[in-house]
């Protein structure tokens, strides 16, 4: 089974739901944090890194002996990756979004392909939990590849659960797509409801299945409780805004740890999350 934890904007506490569930899973879980840009499910978790991979995305080369300026190349990328001045052919590899369309219409095979590194993946291991994450370079823009290296590192023997990044952007749908159930953090202010519309629509797009973790449950209105009984989302959690548990998040201890009577709620959050994945809930 995946799981994946998801907002439609930060700052809502995934990641606390995230390192928790994986801490209460009744089996051995593996934890993959998708949030390159800002990972740190790894600050609660303190995993042993036993292994670290560089990631590289093709990005074209030009062989000025055999190119003729045709600009093909340059007419066939819609990133604007490729400029042909003149007879002075200029390459902009972070705007390459690595299509290999260059290569294919290039009459004279002048462009071939060479590899820029955008950041690494970290393995680990974490008492029973599975850990990997990824570590985007500072100043790259398109996260998806990285995360999708994350992604291929799931080990299908074990429950997985994703800490996907926030938004509803590319890399929150490269995150969460295939995923067996998306989790939903929020909170009841005007803001959190926006976004969690926003979230819902990109998630029943792809057609998986979801449910709602409200945080700081406390606070704000019931707008975002009406919304869900409005929209056939379970509620599958509340989580009070507390001093303590703020305190715990901030010393990067586990909310499981810092206040025991919660470990039993979060293995309840994932019975629940298995019976509807069973029942298929709505979508």
């Amino acid at each position: 089974m995946i799981i994946s934890v998801a907002s439609g904007k930060g700052g809502t506490g995934k990641t606390t739901i995230a390192v928790n569930m994986a801490a209460s899973a009744p089996e051995s879980a593996q934890l993959l944090d998708c949030d390159v840009e800002a990972p740190n499910a790894h600050l609660f978790l303190n995993p042993s890194i036993y292994e670290t991979e560089p990631i590289f995305v093709p990005v074209p080369e030009i062989d000025e002996t055999k190119c003729t300026h045709c600009k093909k190349c340059a007419e066939i990328c819609r990133f604007k990756a490729i400029a042909v001045i003149g007879e002075t052919v200029l390459t902009f590899p972070e705007m390459c979004h690595s299509c290999g369309g260059c290569v294919v219409v290039c009459p004279e095979s002048a462009v071939t392909e060479t590899g820029r590194r955008i950041g690494e993946i970290e393995k680990g291991r974490a008492g029973e939990i599975d850990f990997v994450h990824g570590r985007m370079r500072v100043g790259e823009a398109m996260s998806p590849p990285l995360i999708r290296k994350v992604r291929a590192c799931r080990d299908p023997r074990k429950t997985t659960i994703i800490d996907a990044p926030p938004g509803t952007s590319c890399p929150a749908v490269a995150a969460v797509k295939k995923t067996d159930f998306v989790l939903m953090v929020t909170e009841p202010t005007p803001f959190g409801l926006h976004d969690l519309k926003l979230a819902v629509g990109a998630v029943r797009i792809l057609g998986i299945p979801c449910g709602l973790v409200i945080n700081r449950s406390d606070i704000g209105n019931d707008r975002v409780r009406e919304y869900a009984a409005d929209a056939d989302i379970p509620v599958l959690m509340e989580i009070p805004f507390d001093r303590k548990i703020a305190g715990a998040y901030s010393r990067g201890i586990l909310m499981i740890d810092a206040l025991p009577e919660w470990k039993e709620r979060f293995e309840t959050l994932y019975r629940d999350i298995a019976d509807c994945v069973r029942r298929g809930c709505e979508r």
